[in-house]
């Protein structure tokens, strides 16, 4: 019996551990990736939606990444090594991610930052910075290195280990730069549970926080976010849905994205860059030095620096000097500018302002991004529009906490409340392939596989239901004649891949030896939750009609004569299918036209008076049952993809960027490890000087200890600050020993002086508790042993009874008027306060904290029928035949 105990205690304490380690890896994070600011968000047991601190304790951090020496700096510490070094800082990397050397987006930052030596990929059709030593940089394994320091951030603040996010991106980001983002996560290694647009991060945190505005009726607004780089216009809808997803109906609140205008382009850089260059302009007018500013990276880096500040302080004043000291020769600079000077600046700019929102109509603007800051942009956006706009939505953080919402439903450690996402295809997608015809010849035929502002994620199935051989199709960007000339340069290549099939000519041969009917090559795609399109499989789909004739022996007649007095005379001729057909709502499209298909009503019609005439030949004839099983034979068709653009880090690319990460990371734990072991040895040095001094060291020691201890931190500490500032981590902690070991006598009598009182109480205590408790034991019997365990017996016993037939207290009508009024004024109250109810995450934390809480009988509710809570949203499938 004991053995058992304990291989149960032992089995339960192993799944306590495994528990336990899952509710330390619950925490989650988002992450909004901008081009210049970075803001992370997360969300633990206990702890709301809250933005991570960085170790400035400041809630955004600079998108940067320097190199000094022999360490790497983020955020602050990059941006001052950028006013000194620009060429060893690294910024504005997310719009360079999927690019190849010749996009203008590529050529533009090439002119805003001429110091930076960039050279093509070749192999990979990328680009690639290239450092003084030689070692070259990916913009993947740079944004790499940004997220680890994400992570970090949220960690610290989280209390935890994290591992899965959500990441914002572009609503414009292609095909080849979405999974140049998820490469550069899965480098920092860092599970991404989607990558969300932007536009849809904020519109999903608005629709958050304003859910009791919406109702079954749409409503439409639009959101225009100017940021660092790019503007863009999402015209959103939020109306209340009813799902079915969980076996009933139950109505959610949905936002779904109708339209989206954008400029790549079109920030706060290229303001800020046209200040600069006004800026070293000016300065050169002035003639203080024969050189120009322009040709001096590090001198045009402090005007970019100076730029972005007075640009800020401009949006609320009417004017400011700019002032950079020492900018070129030891000369400084000051020169004031105006708003109407940056305006007359940036003319242009203004006209293109209303652009991403010339195809949209709305009720209600809300700005977005620190880009919209600046008065004549809302001056022109109030006066285009026609209505007041409204800013009652954080400019910095929405995006990040739209995204660690999306974070906390999609993973597996939160409930909350149920907020359905319609986002859609900014590109259309297409599948181009060669039909082959006797009189005419080859024709090439386009098939829409992703029409624009489709929603997703969503499944399309393409059927080639002409083919006998092998063959090969194409899959590129659709029309995309509604963008501009410049956007679709920008995006790059407009061919994905080609998809070579093989086998199908095999795969054919055989369902026509299995006597089966061909249903063509079905081609299987996924557009993921992250906007990437998959080739999930390829297949050839045949059906096969099998019909069993099953004569009914003795027992069996017997059984089913029984069977038949209790159950009446009612029989059901069933159909097996080894496979549900597919619910499709796209119509198919075939390459031939097909014969029509025989209407519904008529089909049911025969097979009623089918099932009837069988059943009547059945009670007449002889008991044979005939079951005709309709079976699905699939096959598997070899599939290989040849992709264009942009490729990803593969084999030894791959490879060698994770070693180098490896080793930078190697490099900051070697390098705090160096400095904690220096700290640790200093501090040493100066406390025992310092303890030497007073009275209670100097009466443990004697004074040729004092003296000779004395001499030996003296001489380090003077090697420390001269010979032993570049010295080894080992040697630092060799030294830290050796003092340790020399003021080990002198330390240990100091403790035992202090600790002796203590122990001394201590062993008087015992000692008189021993004498009393052998003073008792003389006097006890086992008769009254027995009797207190008697009693407490009869005690535990008429608990365990009462709590059985106790039953909850009846409230009163009047008690129950009396709590009604309460939880209504309750509810009219909290209806007046801007509260965050609809945020709500049930976590086990909470569960425990209620449970420390003592209810009194009377007071304990009725417990809930137990209901399953799964939010899970299934797409819908989509199918084209060809």
């Amino acid at each position: 019996m004991k053995s058992i105990l304990t291989g149960l205690l032992a089995t339960l304490l192993v799944a306590l551990s495994f528990y336990v380690e899952d509710v330390n890896s619950v925490a989650v994070m988002s992450v909004d990736l901008g081009s210049e600011w970075m803001k992370v968000a997360y969300v633990s047991p206990g702890v709301p939606m809250e933005i991570a601190l960085n170790k400035e304790s400041k809630r955004k951090t600079a998108t940067m990444i320097a190199f000094r020496e022999d360490e790497r700096v983020f955020g602050e510490d990059a941006q001052i090594v950028a006013a000194k070094y620009p060429t060893k800082n690294f910024q504005y990397l997310v719009d360079l991610l999927g690019k190849s050397i010749d996009n203008p987006i590529v050529q533009l930052f090439k002119k805003r930052f001429p110091y930076y030596e960039i050279v093509a990929d070749e192999e990979r059709n990328t680009i690639a910075f290239k450092f003084n030593d030689g070692t070259l940089y990916t913009p993947e394994l740079l944004l790499a290195q940004i997220l680890i320091k994400s992570k970090e951030f949220a960690e610290n603040s989280a209390g935890q280990k994290i591992t899965e996010t959500v990441i914002t991106v572009p609503g414009y980001f292609n095909q080849a730069e979405r999974k140049a983002m998820m490469q550069a996560a899965d480098l920092a290694g860092i599970k991404v549970l989607q990558l969300i647009n932007d536009y849809t991060a904020v519109a999903l945190n608005y629709g958050i926080f304003h859910r009791k505005e919406i109702n079954d009726t749409a409503h439409y607004i639009m959101f225009y976010d100017m940021g660092a780089s790019s503007t863009t216009a999402t015209i959103v809808s939020y109306q209340n849905v009813k799902t079915k997803d969980r076996g009933f109906v139950e109505t959610s609140p949905q936002v779904s994205v109708f339209g989206v205008g954008y400029d790549r382009t079109l920030g706060g850089l290229e303001v800020q860059v046209r200040l600069q260059n006004y800026l070293a302009t000016e300065f050169d007018k002035l003639k203080k030095t024969e050189n120009s500013v322009f040709n001096n990276p590090r001198s045009m880096a402090k005007l970019f620096k100076e730029a972005g500040r007075v640009k800020n302080i401009l949006s609320a004043n009417a004017d400011h000097f700019a002032q950079v000291e020492s900018l070129l020769d030891d000369q400084d600079m000051k020169i004031h500018v105006t708003r109407e000077k940056l305006e007359e600046l940036c003319a242009d700019l203004f006209e293109r302002v209303t652009a991403p929102i010339k195809m949209a109509l709305t009720t209600s603007v809300v700005l977005v991004g620190a880009g919209t800051r600046m008065p004549k942009i809302q001056e022109i956006l109030t006066e285009f529009v026609g209505s007041d706009l409204s800013k009652n939505i954080n400019t910095d953080e929405a995006a990040a906490l739209g995204g660690v919402y999306r974070a906390a439903d999609l993973s597996q450690g939160f409930k909350v409340t149920k907020f359905i996402i319609k986002d859609s295809v900014l590109f259309p997608i297409q599948i181009v392939f060669d039909k082959t015809n006797e009189e005419k010849g080859n024709k090439q035929v386009r098939r829409t596989l992703f029409g624009r502002m489709n929603s997703y994620p969503q499944k399309k199935i393409i059927t080639f239901n002409k083919r006998k051989g092998d063959f090969s199709f194409a899959v590129n960007y659709a029309d995309l004649d509604y963008l501009p000339a410049h956007e679709i340069e920008a995006i790059g290549s407009l061919n994905l891949s080609v998809i070579n099939l093989s086998g199908v000519t095999e795969a054919l041969e055989k369902h026509a030896k299995e006597n089966a009917e061909s249903k063509g090559i079905k081609a299987h795609f996924l557009m993921d939750d992250s906007g990437i399109l998959n080739l999930v499989n390829v297949e050839a789909v045949a059906e096969k009609t099998i019909t069993e004739v099953k004569d009914e022996g003795t027992l069996s007649k017997l059984g089913s004569t029984i069977s038949q007095l209790f159950s009446g005379a009612e029989e059901t001729d069933q159909v097996e299918k080894s496979e549900e057909p597919l619910k499709e709502d796209v119509k198919p499209v075939h390459e031939d036209p097909e014969q029509p298909a025989k209407p519904e009503d008529e089909k049911a019609k025969t097979d009623n008076e089918t099932k009837s005439d069988d059943k009547t030949s059945n009670q007449t004839e002889t008991k044979v049952e005939k079951k005709p099983t309709l079976t699905v034979l699939k096959e598997p068709i070899s599939a290989n993809q040849d992709k264009f653009g942009p490729q990803e880090l593969t084999g030894n690319k791959l490879e060698a960027s994770f070693e180098t990460l490896r080793a930078l990371e190697q490099r900051d734990k070697d390098k705090v490890k160096r400095e904690t072991a220096q700290n640790n040895l200093e501090s040493f040095v100066i406390d025992t000087l310092q303890y030497l001094t007073t009275e209670e060291y100097k009466k443990a020691s004697t004074p040729e200890e004092v003296e000779e201890i004395t001499k030996i931190c003296q001489t380090t500490s003077d090697w420390l600050y001269e010979d032993g500032f570049d010295a080894p981590t080992d040697l630092y902690e060799q030294k830290l020993v050796e003092l340790k070991e020399k003021t080990a006598g002198i330390y240990e009598r100091v403790f035992e002086h202090r600790e002796r009182p203590d122990v001394l109480a201590g062993m008087r205590s015992m000692l008189n508790g021993s004498n009393v408790f052998l003073t008792n034991m003389k006097n006890v019997q086992v008769r009254d042993i027995a009797n207190k365990m008697a009693l407490l017996d009869r005690e535990v016993k008429y608990l365990v009874n009462k709590a059985k037939i106790w039953k909850p207290k009846q409230e009163s009508v009047n008690q129950t008027e009396k709590s009604d009024t309460s939880k209504a004024n309750e509810t009219d109250s909290s209806s007046t306060t801007d509260s965050d109810e609809e945020v709500t995450f049930d976590t086990e934390d909470t569960d425990a904290k209620a449970a420390e809480e003592p209810v009194a009988p009377e007071d304990t509710p009725a417990l809930p029928e137990a209901t399953n809570t799964t939010d899970e949203s299934k797409s819908e499938d989509k199918h084209i035949e060809l």
